[in-house]
C-alpha cells in the first residue's frame, strides 16, 4: 500500500454506518485495515466502504474465534468498533483484555449515545442523535417539520470524522507515552462540537430558535436554494456584500437591495421577491449566466449529474470501480499520494492470508475450519 497512513495496522468489528467509512477512509490512505467479518461470502463491488479492506471471516462464539482476534490485536495500532457498550467485553474483546496483551493499542469506540450516560444502552440512529443536539430543530422551512438530513451530520460528521480524528491525535500522543488508550466517540457530542459558530452566535444574541429566522437556515433570501423555471434548484449564497452586490447585478434584482442586505425586516418580502425571479430562467440559464463569477450561485446538481459537472470530473472526485461509480481517496496529498481504489474483499476472502501472517500454519487453520472457527 502507499499513502500517508502506509505501515498503520488497523483491525475492523465489521459493523454499519460510521465505523465502516473511518475504516475506509483509513484504507484509502494506505492503512492496512483487516476487516473481522462475522461470515464468508462472495465480493460486492458496491460495498464501497469495504473498498481496499482485507476480510477475515471468524465465529467469535466460540473461544478460539475470539483467541484469533486476539491474534489480529497483537499486530495492530488501532482497533475499531461500532458496538452498543458492553459487547465487545462480553465477546472477550473488551480494551481491558486487549490492552494486556498490546498496551500501544489505539481503542477506537463509535457510538451514537456514547459509552456512558443514561441513554447509553439504548438504540438509535442519525435523526435520533440528531434531535438531542439542537441541530435538527434548526433545519427546514419553519411551517414543516425537521426533514431527515440524510445521516451525513451525526453518522458520519459528528461520528466518523471525530472518531478519525480521535484516533490520529491518540496515535500522536503514543509517540511520547508509548501507550494507547481508548476513544469514546459518540455521534451527539461530535455533532454538537461542529455547531460552535452557531453557539457562538446564539451567545452573542445572533441566532434565534425559530427556524428559518437566521443567516444559515434559509432565513436570509441571499443564503438558500431556489427553484427554477425547469423544476430544478439552484444554490444562493453570497453572504459577504462584494459577492452579494455581484448576484444583485447579475440576476436583475433591485439595486437598492445592496444597502440593506442585512436587514431583517426586509427578509421575508424578499424571499417571495426572488422566488418570482429564479423561476424566470432554468437552472442551466441562470448557472451559465453565474459562471465563472463570485456571485455564489451554483447548480443543485442530482445523484446522477454530479460526477459529470466539469469541475468535479476535472478534479477527478469520483472514479469508476468495476463499473461502480464512487467517491475518490480525499484528502489529497503532495508527497504520498493514495492510490487509486480497489474493489472490496470477498467477506472471509483473506481468511487464510491474514492468519498465516499472524503466525498460523496451514494445518492449524484447518483445524479452525473444521471446528467452525473461521465461517
Amino acid at each position: 500500500m502507499t499513502g500517508p497512513l502506509a505501515g498503520l495496522k488497523v483491525v475492523e468489528m465489521a459493523g454499519i454506518g460510521p465505523a465502516p467509512l473511518a475504516g475506509q477512509l483509513l484504507a484509502d490512505l494506505g492503512a492496512e485495515v483487516t476487516l473481522v467479518a462475522r461470515r464468508s461470502g462472495s465480493v460486492d463491488p458496491a460495498d464501497i466502504n469495504n473498498r481496499g479492506k482485507r476480510s477475515v471471516a471468524l465465529n467469535l462464539k466460540k473461544a478460539k474465534g475470539v483467541d484469533v482476534a486476539l491474534r489480529l490485536v497483537d499486530r495492530s495500532d488501532v482497533l475499531i468498533e461500532g458496538f452498543r457498550p458492553g459487547v465487545m467485553e462480553r465477546m472477550g474483546l473488551g480494551p481491558e483484555v486487549c490492552h494486556g496483551r498490546n498496551p500501544r493499542l489505539v481503542y477506537g469506540r463509535m457510538t451514537g449515545w456514547g459509552q456512558e450516560g443514561p441513554m447509553s444502552g439504548m438504540d438509535g440512529h442519525d435523526l435520533n442523535y440528531l434531535g438531542l443536539t439542537g441541530l435538527l430543530h434548526a433545519i427546514g422551512r419553519k411551517r414543516d417539520a425537521p426533514p431527515p438530513p440524510l445521516n451525513v451530520a451525526a453518522d458520519y460528521g459528528g461520528g466518523t470524522m471525530f472518531l478519525l480524528f480521535g484516533i490520529m491525535a491518540a496515535l500522536w500522543e503514543r509517540q511520547t507515552s508509548g501507550r494507547g488508550q481508548v476513544i469514546d466517540a459518540a455521534m451527539v457530542d461530535g455533532a454538537s462540537a461542529l455547531m460552535a459558530l452557531v453557539h457562538s452566535f446564539r451567545a452573542s444574541g445572533l441566532w434565534s430558535d425559530d427556524r428559518e429566522a437566521n443567516l444559515l437556515d434559509g432565513g436570509a433570501p441571499f443564503y438558500r436554494c431556489y427553484e427554477c423555471a425547469d423544476g430544478k434548484f439552484l444554490a444562493v449564497g453570497p453572504l459577504e456584500p462584494q459577492f452579494f452586490a455581484e448576484l444583485v447585478v447579475l440576476a436583475g434584482l433591485p439595486a437598492h437591495h445592496k444597502a440593506s442586505q442585512m436587514d431583517k425586516t426586509e427578509w421575508k418580502a424578499r424571499h417571495g421577491e426572488y422566488e418570482k425571479l429564479f423561476k424566470t430562467r432554468t437552472r442551466d440559464e441562470w448557472t451559465a449566466i453565474f459562471d465563472g463569477t463570485n456571485a455564489c450561485a451554483t447548480p443543485v446538481l442530482t445523484w446522477s449529474e454530479a460526477p459529470d459537472h466539469p469541475h468535479m470530473a476535472s478534479r477527478g472526485t469520483f472514479v469508476e470501480v468495476d463499473g461502480v461509480r464512487q467517491p475518490a481517496p480525499a484528502p489529497r496529498f503532495s508527497r504520498t499520494p493514495a492510490e487509486a481504489p480497489g474493489r472490496p474483499p470477498a467477506p472471509g476472502g483473506d481468511t487464510d492470508a491474514v492468519l498465516i501472517a499472524s503466525g498460523y500454519d496451514a494445518a492449524t487453520i484447518a483445524r479452525l475450519r473444521d471446528d467452525g472457527v473461521l465461517c
